[in-house]
């Protein structure tokens, strides 16, 4: 069954292009990856598909998948975004603070 799913991560939209250049990279090398629709990153999987957007709280994804693919999908992610940008992703509603910056 799918299920609609968000998950918003503290990525610091104010960040400078070198981080954004290296979230593409990641985007790229996640499972399903379509490239971008109305300049957002698409990918598309197993029972549906995962949307980003850049919002007020962070980077945001959305998707309407199985529950399984959606959270197979979303701990790599969280897991390489993590190892990525040297700080811990995740919601920040689950405590997940905003860095001032990444440095690099």
């Amino acid at each position: 069954m799918e299920e609609a799913k968000f998950f918003c991560i503290n990525l610091n939209i104010l960040d400078e292009q070198k981080v954004w250049d290296h979230m593409e990279s990641l985007y790229r090398n996640m499972p399903g990856w379509q490239g971008y629709q109305r300049g957002c990153p698409l990918w598309r999987l197993e029972g549906g598909a995962i949307e980003g957007s850049v919002e007020p709280g962070g980077l945001q994804l959305a998707g309407q998948l199985p529950g399984p693919v959606w959270d197979e999908w979303l701990e790599r992610f969280r897991r390489e975004a993590s190892a990525l940008l040297g700080y811990p992703v995740g919601e920040p509603e689950e405590g997940f603070v905003f860095p001032e910056s990444v440095d690099w």
